[in-house]
Order: C-alpha cells, then structure tokens, then sequence
C-alpha cells in the first residue's frame, strides 16, 4: 500500500482487545516506517442520559488501552500519538479528530457484534464508511485470521 495513506494514520482503539487487535493487524504495514499512529478512544457522551460509568473510571480504562498500543508498536519505530476525545457519536468524533489531526486516513479491525447489536447501538463501522470523507481501511483482524 502507498507509503503517503499510511502517513498520519488515525486508529480507533475501542477497548483493550480491540487494541491488541488492530495494532496487530496494522503492524506488518507500518513497521520500519516513518509513520505517525495515533490512537483515539472516544468516550461516549450520552447527551443528557445518565453515564454508564463515571468520566474517571472512563480515563483510566483509556489509559490501559493506550498502554496497550503503546506495548504493540513498541519496537517498530512508528511516531505513537495519543489522544482522548469525548462525543456522543463515536463515528462522527472520529472524524472530526481526524480532521483536526490532518490525518491521512482511519485505519481498524471491524468488530464483531450482531445485527441486532449494530442496530439497537448504532454500527460505527457503517458510520465511519458512509460519512467519512478521509480514506478509511478495514484491516482483518489477524487473530482471527490466524486461528
């Protein structure tokens, strides 16, 4: 793949498999190169509802997600950003931290989850497609791929 998408690349991290996941599958395309990662965790805002856990509890779980990352892309010489935002849609702060971070395009391994799921909480995965106007890569998750 070219060397300028994998420039400034934005990678959602949702939870700590996710991390581990993604990260695994991105690895083989960025090693040894002069790339920029940064990983995003969005804290979900629920627009007026109650919080399913307190902003706190929320950072240190982001914390060790990060940590995670950090432990995967540890020896392959990429430049790892970080970086915390909070939204009430997922998809849509996604995008405009890309934006904001000129990145050059939103890379992650889709997760699982039923149609049911996707339908009842919303498919980041089919929002970040269909609104994005940044390249956007699917990566298969490796592990899975492997098994």
């Amino acid at each position: 793949m070219s060397a300028e998408f994998f420039q400034r690349v934005i990678v959602p991290v949702a939870n700590e498999d996710d991390a581990r996941a993604t990260t695994s599958a991105l690895r083989p395309y960025v090693a040894g190169s002069d790339c920029t990662i940064i990983a995003v965790h969005v804290i979900e805002k629920a627009g007026g509802a109650p919080d399913k856990a307190s902003v706190e509890q929320r950072k240190l779980v982001a914390r060790d997600i990060f940590a995670a990352v950090r432990e995967r892309f540890a020896d392959t010489g990429v430049t790892l950003e970080t970086e915390l935002r909070y939204g009430t849609d997922i998809a849509s702060t996604l995008i405009e931290a890309a934006h904001e971070l000129d990145a050059s395009a939103i890379v992650f391994t889709p997760r699982g989850g039923s149609r049911w799921q996707k339908l009842l909480a919303g498919d980041v995965t089919h929002n970040l497609i269909n609104e994005s106007d940044i390249p956007i890569l699917a990566l298969p998750d490796r592990e899975v791929s492997d098994a």
